[in-house]
């Protein structure tokens, strides 16, 4: 399944990917640039959250993202964001 971000998203695209680590578990995963990016997304709109408080917006899109990783890399999503 070839990987491309929704239209709504808002983020960087990065040209590369990396390798990123759970902070909880230490546990690693190789993801590509796609992946990277919604990747940033998600912990972006998490960070936002926790400093601002309650933001429709921001849950909401936050949900989407989360989707779409479940979606593109069950796995990975697992390792790093479950």
């Amino acid at each position: 399944m070839s990987k491309t971000l929704p239209k709504w998203f808002e983020g960087h695209l990065y040209p590369k990917g990396d390798v990123v680590t759970n902070p909880f578990s230490g546990e690693v995963y190789e993801l590509d640039n796609v992946e990277l990016s919604m990747y940033d997304f998600i912990m972006g709109a998490q960070f936002v959250l926790e400093r601002r408080g309650y933001d429709e917006d921001i849950i909401k899109s936050l949900h989407k993202g989360l989707d779409w990783f479940r979606k593109h890399n069950s796995k990975a999503y697992m390792v790093l964001l479950d």
